[in-house]
C-alpha cells in the first residue's frame, strides 16, 4: 500500500471523507427519490413538475440562460432533460454512497454541482441557499475526486479481491487509490485556487456578498412590462417576472391604463383578474401565467402576452402608460412609446 509523506497509507483519505461521500451521495440521490419514490413530479402540467422549477432558473442564470431558455420553449426536450437528468443524479448518489467508481462520480457531482451554481445561484430566501449548495458540491466534487474511497467502499473491496481491473491504470482515475499523478500538489493548489476563484466571482455577481452593497433577488417580486401595441380595439403587452421568492407566485391585483397625467382611463381589479380569459394570455414557458382565485398569478421566470379589450375605441390614443399592481403593494409602470 503506497505511502503518504505523513508516513499514513493514502487510501485511508478516502476513509476520511467518508462522512462527506455518504452525505453529498445521498444529496444528490435524493433528487430521484423525492421526483419519483416519494411522489412524481416529472409530469408535465402537473402541480411540482420540476420543469416548472427549472424555469424558475431562467431571469438570472449566468452563463447557461440560452439552454434553460431553450429548455422551457420545448416542453418535450425539457421533459427528457429533466428525466435524464434525475437518472443520473439517482447513479451519481448512490455510487457515491457505494464508493464505487468514486473518482468518475466525484467529476459527475462537481458537474452537477456547476449546473446548480449557474442556474440557481442566485435563489434563497432567507439565505444564500443554492448558492451555497452550488459551491458546497463543487469543493466536495473536487475533495472527492482527489480521495478517492477507502475502506468502507465497493472500491476497495474490489481492490481487496485483487479484481485485474483494479490494477489497471485507468482505474486510479475512475475508481479509487493513490491519486495518479506524481507531482499532486501543484494539482491541488491550482484546482483549489479556482474553486475559491469561482467561488468569490459567484457570490459578487449573485449577491455582491464581496465588495459593495448586498442584495437579494428572492425577496421581492419584480415583474418586467414590454412589447407594447396598442389599436382601437386592444392593448397587448408582454410581462415577465425576473425576480421573488420561487416557490411563491407574484400575485397581480390591478391593471390600470393611465393617460400621461396618471388619471384612470380603464382599469381590472383583483376580482377581475381572477377571471382573466385563458384565450387573453399566451404564456411561452412551461411557468404558466395564469388566474388565480382572487387574482392573476405570475410564477417566477414566467413571460406571456396578456391582451385586454378596450371599452371604449376612443380611450386608445389617450393611454399613456400601463401600471401593474401586485398584492404586496409593489407597483411596476411602463410608458407607451
Amino acid at each position: 500500500m503506497t505511502k503518504n509523506m505523513t508516513n499514513q497509507p493514502t487510501d485511508m483519505a478516502g476513509l476520511y471523507t467518508l462522512s462527506i461521500r455518504l452525505v453529498i451521495g445521498w444529496t444528490y440521490f435524493s433528487a430521484f427519490w423525492r421526483r419519483l419514490i416519494l411522489e412524481n413530479k416529472l409530469i408535465p402540467d402537473e402541480a411540482g413538475y420540476i420543469g416548472e422549477k427549472f424555469n424558475h432558473f431562467l431571469p438570472n442564470a449566468l452563463g447557461i440562460k440560452p439552454i434553460i431558455e431553450y429548455l422551457v420553449t420545448h416542453p418535450d426536450a425539457l421533459q427528457t432533460s429533466m428525466v435524464s437528468f434525475t437518472i443520473i443524479e439517482a447513479i451519481v448518489g448512490l455510487f457515491i454512497i457505494l464508493g464505487l467508481f468514486t473518482r468518475l462520480m466525484a467529476a459527475g457531482v462537481f458537474a452537477l454541482a456547476m449546473g446548480i451554481l449557474l442556474g440557481s445561484g442566485w435563489i434563497g430566501t432567507t439565505c444564500l441557499d443554492e448558492w451555497q449548495i452550488g459551491v458546497l458540491g463543487i469543493a466536495c466534487g473536487f475533495t472527492l475526486f482527489l480521495t478517492g474511497s477507502g475502506t468502507y467502499s465497493l472500491d476497495q473491496y474490489f481492490k481487496n479481491k485483487k479484481y485485474s481491473f483494479t490494477q489497471k491504470k485507468w482505474f486510479q482515475w475512475l475508481g479509487s487509490g493513490a491519486f495518479p499523478l506524481k507531482n499532486s500538489k501543484r494539482f491541488v493548489l491550482v484546482g483549489s485556487l479556482l474553486i475559491f476563484g469561482l467561488t468569490l466571482y459567484t457570490n459578487q455577481y449573485f449577491h455582491g456578498g464581496v465588495f459593495g452593497t448586498l442584495h437579494n433577488k428572492s425577496v421581492k417580486p419584480k415583474v418586467e412590462i414590454s412589447n407594447i401595441k396598442i389599436n382601437q380595439s386592444q392593448v397587448k403587452f408582454e410581462v415577465y417576472r425576473t425576480e421573488g421568492v420561487d416557490v411563491y407566485g407574484s400575485f397581480l391585483i390591478g391593471i390600470d391604463l393611465l393617460n400621461e397625467k396618471g388619471d384612470v382611463i380603464q382599469s381590472m381589479n383583483g376580482a377581475e383578474l381572477s377571471k382573466f380569459s385563458k384565450e387573453k394570455i399566451h404564456n411561452h414557458y412551461v411557468a404558466k401565467v395564469k388566474p388565480g382565485k382572487h387574482s392573476l398569478i405570475i410564477p417566477l421566470g414566467s413571460k406571456a402576452d396578456l391582451m385586454i379589450d378596450l371599452k371604449n375605441s376612443s380611450s386608445a390614443e389617450k393611454i399613456s402608460l400601463i401600471k401593474l399592481t401586485d398584492i404586496s403593494g409593489a407597483e411596476w409602470i411602463a410608458k407607451i412609446k
